[in-house]
């Protein structure tokens, strides 16, 4: 692959994620006709991605974008993998999927908690041009008019590009922090701000395995109808 980064975490000690089938499945690597067993792994039970891979090297690989650009080229990225069960199927991923079903999870479990609906109300921004949902979710303490209109707006959007998977788990992160009712600084943060949350504002992209763009082939962050306001 041709990478356009001069760096990358890879090069400070990130590992690849990794999904085998067969380990997921519990199968023994020892025993390899379909007994379920394993290092640590329950009977039945198996285990999803992991982070693994050895001698990650990511570097420059010579080749350049245009000859009128001597300066800029494209960097490769490396590694060795020992596979440890015959006939599976391997995945491996710059880091673990987050995909459009997970965010509707982690959304109705959060609607589950009282707490939490209390301080989060969830209402669909658009259909996409599938027609599934793009969620907003407004987290803010309740108050009079005069106190909520006189609270700022925060807006926090995440995965405008389907292939930012880290987005979505940091994203993650913030949904479970700014709810938290046990949480001083989370309190303080929802009584001064109104949080406009879009979880995964190109759902469609997500959907459909798109690195870059909407199911209509166009970046959507490059898509403002009103980009110098």
């Amino acid at each position: 692959m041709n990478f356009t980064k001069p760096d990358s975490l890879f090069n400070y000690g990130m590992k690849v994620s990794i999904y085998s089938e067969k380990k997921a499945a519990g199968v023994d690597p020892n025993n390899d006709n379909g007994e379920v067993q394993g290092e640590g792994v329950k009977l039945g039970e198996g285990q999803g991605w992991y982070k693994g891979g050895e001698r990650i090297s990511y570097y420059a690989n010579g080749i350049k974008k245009d000859i009128t650009y001597t300066s800029k080229g494209y960097y490769s990225m490396s590694f060795t993998h020992k596979f440890t069960h015959d006939d599976d199927t391997v995945y491996f991923a710059f880091c673990c999927p987050y995909t459009y079903t997970d965010m509707q999870q982690d959304i109705f479990d959060l609607e589950q908690d009282p707490k939490v609906r209390d301080i989060m109300t969830r209402k669909t921004l658009c259909k996409t041009l599938s027609g599934v949902d793009c969620e907003i979710l407004t987290i803010t303490a309740k108050g009079d008019f005069e106190t909520m209109q006189a609270k700022k707006a925060v807006v926090v959007s995440a995965r405008v590009h389907p292939g930012e998977v880290v987005g979505s788990w940091m994203m993650r992160g913030v949904l479970h922090y700014l709810t938290d009712a046990d949480n001083e600084e989370a309190k303080m943060l929802r009584e001064k701000f109104i949080f406009k949350i879009i979880p995964m504002l190109n759902p469609d992209g997500v959907i459909n395995g798109n690195y870059r763009c909407s199911l209509a082939g166009c970046d959507l962050n490059r898509r403002w109808k009103t980009p110098n306001r």
